[in-house]
């Protein structure tokens, strides 16, 4: 029988295995990005995303199309793990980018860190 300390002991292992897997997965960044042109202030944008993913428990799990000073004006969510698909690429169609708005920052997610920190940013055609 464990006694209390080897419970803690084992515990705590435990949750070391647990966070080192999920950890090694890292931040999920976006190596490029392409837009087009739709109709009126429309976009299509495809992003390639890089991130370990481990499956379920550690995965990117969507992009954002940001303007330059932050506000999401799109979201293509990632329903799955692409364990075995490194780097992949999705895309997003009809995006209403508001006049004005030159260029945008494409940024990647992923269930475990939130928000990464490498993004790509690309300007907007006819604009």
């Amino acid at each position: 029988m464990i006694n209390r300390i080897g419970r803690i002991a084992v515990l705590a292992a435990f949750l070391a295995a647990i966070w080192s897997t999920e950890a090694a997965a890292g931040k999920a960044s976006v190596v490029h990005a392409t837009v087009s042109l739709g109709t009126g202030d429309t976009f299509s944008f495809t992003a390639t995303v890089k991130h370990a993913d481990t499956g379920w428990e550690h995965y990117a799990n969507k992009f954002e199309i940001l303007s330059p000073d932050g506000k999401a004006l799109d979201t293509r969510v990632l329903y799955h793990p692409h364990v075995d698909e490194q780097p992949f690429t999705r895309g997003s169609g009809s995006v209403k980018i508001p006049p004005g708005i030159t260029s945008v920052i494409v940024r990647a997610w992923d269930n475990v860190h939130k928000a990464g920190e490498v993004t790509f940013t690309v300007k907007l055609p006819g604009r």
